[in-house]
């Protein structure tokens, strides 16, 4: 099977550690985040991987190398002016069935062989993974009519969200919906299938997942990987 990671972001909410280094390569320990994920995808399955690079290149390539020593297959796809988040998928070659999209700092549980079954088996032209945020507002929530009469007032409530974890599987037909060389971005895309009429479908997980985009989760992702590293790479 073939998976995309997507790895050529800036990863600014995390400078200045990624001013001079590719976020997909921050440690997590003693293991670069996008290693712990390409040793997941190979677990699972997803042999042949295209890294969609672009900014710091050349440090990604030089890491990960023809994808050997993970017991993968890589090849790359590198963008020359910023393409957006789906805006690469269509520069990837050789594409020929189902194929798997993700972001390259993601640390999570998720199991993509059941991601992949559950998605043909609804016969969906894209799934995305979903995650159950929950946002605490410290404040009282006024809650009022259109003259301005309060109809509700709410203190320190919380709310609760599914969110796209960044992981998506397509079929091939999703590339009808992207031009080359042109910005495009996962949102977008997802919209667009949407207003088409095409089947979207979401896969709910509930175990661990966490973006290591800002620095607060990063420390976060550390923390849990020292502690349960038999969850994240059971097989070692």
């Amino acid at each position: 099977m073939h998976a995309i990671i997507l790895a050529g972001g800036k990863g600014t909410r995390l400078a200045p550690y990624t001013t001079v280094f590719p976020k997909p390569l921050m440690p997590i320990g003693d293991i670069p985040i996008l290693e712990i994920v390409m040793r997941q995808l190979a677990h699972n399955g997803f042999r042949d991987l295209t890294l969609a690079v672009g900014h710091l290149a050349e440090l990604l390539m030089a890491y990960c190398g023809d994808g050997k020593k993970f017991g993968v297959n890589i090849d790359y796809s590198r963008e020359e002016e910023p393409l957006g988040t789906a805006g690469p998928i269509a520069l990837v070659k050789n594409l020929n069935d189902t194929f798997l999209v993700m972001n390259g700092d993601l640390l999570t549980t998720i199991d993509y062989s059941a991601m992949l079954a559950y998605h043909r088996a609804r016969g969906a032209i894209a799934t995305v993974a979903s995650y159950q945020r929950d946002v605490k507002i410290d404040l009282g929530v006024i809650e009022y009519s259109s003259d301005n009469w309060i109809t509700d007032y709410i203190e320190k409530p919380t709310y609760h969200y599914s969110v796209s974890m960044g992981i998506y599987i397509f079929e091939l037909a999703i590339l009808n919906y992207i031009k080359p060389n042109q910005r495009l971005d996962l949102p977008e895309l997802m919209i667009n299938l949407i207003q088409d009429k095409q089947k979207v479908n979401v896969f709910p997980f509930d175990g661990y997942w966490l973006d290591i985009g800002r620095p607060d989760d990063y420390e976060k992702a550390i923390g849990e990987f020292s502690q349960h590293r038999e969850a994240f790479l059971p097989w070692e």
